[in-house]
């Protein structure tokens, strides 16, 4: 037997006095907690499950054990008298009636760190990529803190994104929160994939929400690419996944975003898309009773988008930022789509891509008319927001009286500003065009758009007289 001597003894002892004082500290606090009251699976109706005998706060998850001995995780989405409504994460199967159901009384988190840069993962966190696993050692609420909205800082400084149109016509600042507006397979994955290879940011995350299975791959392959994917996060949860996971998944995307900002850097977050959001949020909303109001979508949606989208934007007391880009998909062209709408008045502002630009062969199919950008007037300097709104007069002219140009119904000299519109068209397409393959600096985007607008001034005055476009 070891005899301790006096030092080791005393030593012993104290740590015996503090181990015996977190035991009495557990077992109070556990006092304070309410106990554990398990239910029963009562009705599965649709992507719902409802459990009986027991309690817990919505957002909250439970365990539903299967007859094949594996647990379903659930979230509670809402509760009716005595009974809770719950929302797997995953597909069911195996769920019989009076299953078991089980409250863990805490709400999903999930992991958040330098580890997650290169990586794909799923909104469980669990990796996509082989890669091996994640080894993070923080994690973050899927649901996040709000900010003080006098405590965010002020846009005060442009983002380069990489596209030429974007940057000289429809500036971003850092802390904005855009949309890209766009019908079906006009383009919007495309714009979405220049920005995520050339923009200008510390660290890039991606939520793939919903969309196709097959565009994950095609997106971490040839849209990031290695270079790309060393600075950036993915986080995919496609169209077969659960309307719960897709919630998740934009949530989880914009907690890793926060997370970055709130270690001061500059983040760029790209979101594909809005809409299927909202469309999850709508299916989980109309399970559990929940009446539509506007085109089948229930009044929750509209809380759910500003909630999600408030996330984003500057930090507070000099943190870094989260610029972000939300894709809204424009479905049959209708601009008046509620979820269009709802979108296009939270963000701070909105790209318009438009179906017949696309026809006319010019990529991205910016429509500039459409399209604003709020901020756009505090960043950028009083020379250059004279250049764009140039441009902007020459295109819009020209685009009011297209159709009567491809009838051949008008004749030369009617007009003179739409004859120096005509003559300097060549040039104003040849800005618009952007390979997907080419990137653009903001620099180089404003020192071409101001060399063209004095080009045009020169072009476009007949006889040596200088015509004024903007009359």
């Amino acid at each position: 037997m070891q005899i301790l001597d006096p030092s080791s003894l005393r030593e012993a002892r104290g740590r015996s006095d503090r181990w015996l004082k977190l035991v009495e500290q557990w077992q109070s606090n556990s006092e304070e907690l309410p106990p554990i009251v398990e239910g029963s699976l009562v009705r599965a109706t649709g992507l719902t499950l409802e459990a009986a005998g027991c309690k817990a706060p919505i957002g909250s998850r439970c365990l539903v054990h299967n007859s094949n001995g594996k647990a379903l995780e659930t979230e509670v989405v809402g509760f009716a008298d005595d009974r809770l409504f719950l929302m797997p994460t995953e597909k069911v199967s195996g769920v019989v009636p009076n299953a078991r159901v089980t409250p863990l009384m805490s709400s999903a988190r999930r992991p958040v760190g330098d580890a997650l840069l290169g990586r794909v993962i799923d909104a469980l966190g669990r990796p996509l990529d082989s890669r091996g696993p994640l080894r993070c050692r923080a994690s973050a609420s899927l649901i996040g803190e709000m900010i003080n909205p006098l405590a965010r800082q002020p846009i005060s400084e442009p983002i380069d994104v990489g596209v030429r149109s974007l940057n000289a016509l429809l500036t971003a600042g850092r802390g904005q929160r855009l949309g890209l507006f766009a019908g079906s397979g006009v383009g919007k994955s495309s714009l979405l994939a220049m920005m995520t290879r050339y923009a200008k940011a510390d660290v890039i995350v991606v939520g793939l929400i919903g969309e196709r299975g097959r565009e994950v791959r095609e997106f971490v392959e040839d849209n990031l690419g290695p270079e790309g994917l060393a600075r950036a996060v993915v986080v995919a949860t496609p169209s077969d996944a659960s309307a719960l996971m897709r919630l998740h998944g934009a949530w989880y995307a914009t907690s890793i975003a926060e997370h970055f900002r709130d270690q001061g850097k500059h983040v760029l977050f790209l979101m594909d898309s809005l809409t299927r959001f909202a469309q999850a949020q709508r299916e989980i909303g109309l399970s559990i009773g929940e009446p539509p109001t506007t085109k089948g979508y229930p009044p929750s949606v509209f809380a759910r988008l500003p909630e999600l989208i408030e996330r984003t934007g500057n930090g507070a007391d000099g943190r870094g930022s989260i610029t972000a880009f939300y894709t809204v998909l424009v479905e049959g062209d209708d601009k008046n789509d509620p979820i269009v709408d709802s979108a296009r008045a939270t963000l701070d502002g909105h790209v318009m891509l438009s179906r017949e630009t696309a026809d006319s062969g010019i990529y991205p199919p910016v429509d500039i008319e459409s399209s604003v950008s709020r901020s756009m007037h505090k960043i950028v300097d009083a020379t250059h927001l004279a250049a764009a709104q140039r441009f902007r007069d020459i295109y819009s002219y020209y685009m009011r009286h297209r159709d009567l140009l491809s009838v051949g119904a008008y004749s030369p000299g009617s007009d003179s500003k739409l004859d120096a519109a005509m003559r300097v068209w060549p040039q104003v397409e040849k800005f618009m065009r952007q390979g997907i393959g080419e990137a653009v600096s903001l620099d180089d985007s404003v020192r071409e758009l101001k060399r063209l607008v004095s080009q045009l001034d020169v072009e476009s005055a007949p006889e040596g007289q200088q015509i004024d476009v903007r009359k």
